[in-house]
């Protein structure tokens, strides 16, 4: 990718629907690069011009038309993060039409629910495994008139077709569309029961972007340098579509990266070499690990070790001057970080494509001691927080008074309020509409105009917001004490081993867990045990002893951060990852927690009824216990 020195424009306020921003900047900077695709996964990329993109938004705008697609007709897109979803969305926008989200990896049953509430009339899929499940619903769906698949050339069918629809009618649908116009109606991800649909405006999804981009400047680039931004979260859920409205309303280049298996982000990154990163917990744990693993490897473990305790330091020394309370880092602290800048820190964010300068991770917290580590190796990263019901952010941090460990503080026009239960409320402009035929569900939404959140947390002097977890994620023992999950998990992620952790404990004795390992970093643990010299039954069960011992130190780290009656006193580890394919992952990366205690009842019931029977004469044993039939090499 090339450094330019054009200045983004700035957003223009709101005065009709989202497609209005493409048509704006190509007619205020035609030349400037707004998007980036490339034709193979490691070809080169090559970027679009805004003039480039308003043309071809126009030409599958005006095939929509022809297809006889008007104001307030609900097309679902069921396509992973790409460059068409950009172009369809904006097209969609532009004749009035309404986005309905679909994850790629929907099952039958959720695109059935999903296509019949909407009521949509279109369905735009990738290739013909969509085709196929779009397919085996049709018959129930009378309204669906039309499967458009990407792969088989719709693109230039819908354009073909729609040469004989002159521009003018395209504008004159644009026009019509209101800020208050139907949007998308984005289904939430449903961590239990259906999942409703959130019926959220143009305005909704443009007024927390319009307040970054005009106040904020989370995305600005070095000079001379256009920002740029990697867009590889899936756009069927809002933090997805949040960012590329950040982008085309910013005037911020934008590519796609639609496959995040094995080193495909990791060639994307290095490749498109972005400004501004945007991710999820998941994705800067990853990373974290993938760098210690890389340094393991490579005999510079330790060094590693040392590098990012003092990145962690620094950090920590710098927060404490940017608010006011402290000196800031000391000389010695300041030489051994610009010895580690030298030796390691350049070289990690070279991993990242060298320009990365801040990031932002939303969709759950983001455990403290990371964010610190990323901003002491010079890449900022900090907490974000909003919601589908919200259009997207509702806080984030202002820039130079930054406080780690928090979600930052409302964004301005935006009121937050802590329930007596701590339950956090929230009022705004990005509020959504309500949900799709569900009047009663939208009034249990609200509280006097406030919006309930479902989630918990605090907010310090300073205005900050902290999120401690969700109000029905919190677990009640049998002895009556509760306990928030989301301090302990985060804290087991932080582990290389651990790739996934839940709490359990409801109406137990004491609190559980049930723990999922990074394939990679235990491949590579393995690798690097001490050779044995017996047979192979004799180092399995010497490896199988040591994993015992290395969670068991994890689940003891954890636990350091709660009281006793808190921690963490059995676990288990399982076999296989919770993930999208057996259902217990949502597409927003996020656990859908009562499916997995459904699903592992019987390995939870195993993992208390094992914990009666150790002796209570071992004190250690009786914190943390392992089922002797659980083997998790087999």
């Amino acid at each position: 990718m090339r450094d330019v020195a054009l200045a983004p424009p700035a957003a223009s306020p709101l005065t009709g629907g989202l497609a209005d921003s493409v048509f704006e900047t190509a007619a205020r900077t035609p030349a400037l690069p707004v998007l980036a695709r490339r034709s193979a996964r490691s070809g080169p990329w090559e970027e679009v011009t805004a003039a480039e993109l308003r043309d071809e938004v126009l030409d599958l705008a005006k095939g929509l038309v022809a297809s006889g697609m008007s104001p307030g007709h609900r097309v679902a897109v069921m396509v992973r993060t790409r460059y068409e979803w950009t172009v369809l969305a904006h097209a969609l926008w532009a004749v009035g039409a309404e986005i309905v989200p679909l994850h790629p990896t929907s099952s039958r049953d959720q695109v059935e629910w999903i296509l019949r509430d909407a009521g949509c009339v279109g369905v735009v899929v990738e290739d013909e495994q969509s085709v196929m499940t779009v397919g085996s619903v049709c018959a129930a769906l009378p309204a669906l008139r039309h499967v458009w698949q990407l792969d088989a050339g719709a693109f230039e069918d819908l354009a073909r077709r729609g040469e004989v629809i002159p521009g003018t009618t395209v504008d004159s649908l644009r026009r019509i569309v209101l800020p208050d116009s139907t949007a998308v109606i984005a289904y939430t991800s449903g961590t239990s029961g259906r999942p409703l649909g959130c019926a959220l405006t143009h305005r909704s999804l443009a007024s927390p972007c319009d307040t970054l981009l005009a106040g904020w400047g989370n995305t600005a680039a070095p000079p001379g340098q256009q920002p740029s931004v990697l867009a590889f979260l899936p756009f069927s859920h809002v933090y997805g579509l949040m960012i590329q409205g950040l982008c085309l309303r910013g005037g911020i280049l934008m590519g796609h990266a639609p496959d995040l298996g094995g080193d495909a982000l990791s060639e994307a990154l290095r490749s498109f070499r972005p400004t501004y990163l945007y991710g999820v917990p998941s994705v800067f744990e990853k990373i974290y690990k993938n760098f210690l693993r890389a340094a393991q490897e490579g005999g510079r473990g330790a060094l590693f070790e040392r590098a990012a305790g003092t990145a962690r330091d620094f950090a920590a020394a710098v927060e404490r001057q940017r608010l006011g309370r402290g000196p800031g880092p000391g000389l010695d602290l300041r030489l051994q970080h610009a010895l580690y800048e030298r030796t390691v820190y350049r070289r990690l964010r070279a991993a990242l494509g060298g320009r990365v300068h801040r990031a932002t991770s939303g969709g759950s917290p983001l455990h403290r001691d990371l964010s610190l580590f990323y901003e002491g190796i010079g890449i900022y990263v900090h907490d974000g927080y909003g919601l589908t019901e919200t259009g997207g952010g509702i806080t984030m941090q202002p820039l130079g008074r930054e406080k780690s460990g928090t979600v930052g503080q409302a964004l301005p026009g935006t009121e937050i309020r802590v329930a007596d239960d701590g339950e956090i409320l929230v009022r705004g402009p990005s509020l959504f509409q309500g949900y799709v035929n569900d009047a009663a569900a939208t009034r249990a939404a609200f509280r006097r105009g406030w919006l309930a959140t479902g989630d918990l947390g605090h907010v310090d002097t300073e205005g900050y917001l902290t999120i401690t977890g969700r109000k029905k994620d919190v677990i009640i023992t049998s002895s009556g004490k509760s306990v928030a999950p989301a301090v302990l998990e985060q804290r087991l992620r932080l582990h290389p081993l651990v790739h996934q952790a839940v709490v359990v404990g409801d109406n137990r004795p004491c609190v559980g867990a049930l723990i999922t390992l990074d394939p990679e970093f235990l491949a590579h643990w393995r690798r690097n045990l001490p050779p044995y010299g017996g047979d192979g039954s004799g180092r399995e069960a010497r490896e199988e002893n040591a994993l015992r011992e290395e969670v068991g130190r994890a689940v003891a780290s954890a636990n350091n951060a709660v009281s006793r009656a808190e921690s963490i006193r059995v676990f288990r580890v399982l076999p296989e990852p919770f993930d999208q394919a057996n259902g217990l992952l949502t597409p927003s990366m996020k656990l859908r927690r009562d499916s997995i205690v459904q699903h592992y009842a019987a390995e939870i019931e195993a993992m208390y009824q094992a914990r009666t029977r150790v002796p209570r004469e071992n004190p250690a044993a009786e914190v943390l216990s392992w089922d002797d039939a659980d083997n998790v090499f087999r």
